[in-house]
């Protein structure tokens, strides 16, 4: 028997807020805008609602989103933060750790269905993913504990070989493009076992795009020079436009989110 929903909710930051999945002056998708079709069209009418803001923490989900989304009686939820909490320099990853907790301890409460994720493994996507791997174990280890104590459906992407290719990710590196959206949707069908869905997100095996695990050609002594300046090239590019801006905004406390309100506040069907 196919379960259907009639109120969905999606919590988060800018990942679930869709960024780099449009824009905001078309409008932006994202996962929880394609995984609401999904929904839509397997049981038409479907309530939507969309609280996620770039920038927002777990602190953020605990004090506002989840209240509402409590509020407006959602029977299906998904979340996806701790990505500013991890990144954010400072001591303060400990006690985010218990907002988590605190937070799944809420949605558990709430009497919806939940889902859940865990992170990317970062250290093979961000050129500083490696000092942040211990954060990610930890939060990662946090979530999957959670799921299985709460019965929550949960995607799991760290050992997922499509989140290490390079066309899942917007330039930033932090952020899915329109394909990683997709695939993120997916991830989430499957976790809610929706017809049609299966495993096939995760593989690496995805058309379009270069396989990572693929061997070298036979020249690979000749190509490696070009190989590495180019890597590096980008990798210099990536750090002066996307982590140094990033940096000293979160030094002088400024987040992407201040003073942004959620896109999609009130529930309400999908436009046809």
């Amino acid at each position: 028997m196919v379960v259907s929903y009639a109120r969905y909710v999606a919590l988060g930051d800018s990942q679930t807020e869709g960024l780099w999945d449009g824009d905001d002056a078309s409008g932006l998708r994202g996962f929880a805008d394609r995984l609401a079709e999904r929904l839509d069209a397997l049981s038409p009418g479907l309530q939507y609602a969309n609280l996620a803001v770039r920038g927002n923490q777990i602190r953020d989900v605990l004090d506002a989103q989840l209240p509402r989304a409590v509020a407006l009686r959602a029977d299906l939820i998904t979340v996806c933060i701790g990505m500013n909490d991890m990144t954010r320099p400072g001591r303060g990853f400990a006690h985010a750790l218990t907002q988590l907790d605190e937070m799944h301890r809420l949605l558990a409460a709430s009497g919806a269905t939940v889902v859940t994720t865990t992170f990317p493994d970062l250290a093979r996507i961000l050129p500083i993913g490696r000092i942040l791997g211990k954060r990610v174990m930890a939060m990662n280890a946090a979530i999957r504990t959670a799921a299985a104590r709460h019965g929550f459906a949960l995607v799991d992407l760290f050992d997922a070989p499509s989140m290490i290719r390079p066309d899942t990710w917007s330039p930033d590196r932090v952020h899915g493009s329109p394909r990683g959206h997709a695939l993120f949707a997916d991830a989430a069908a499957e976790a809610l076992a929706l017809p049609g869905s299966d495993h096939a997100w995760a593989d690496v095996g995805l058309p379009g795009a270069p396989d990572l695990r693929a061997r070298a050609a036979p020249d690979l002594r000749a190509r490696a020079a070009p190989d590495l300046r180019a890597r590096a090239t980008a990798q210099l590019l990536w750090t002066q436009n996307m982590l140094m801006p990033w940096v000293w905004d979160h030094l002088r406390g400024r987040t992407a989110g201040a003073s942004r309100s959620p896109r999609r506040p009130q529930l309400r069907e999908l436009a046809r």
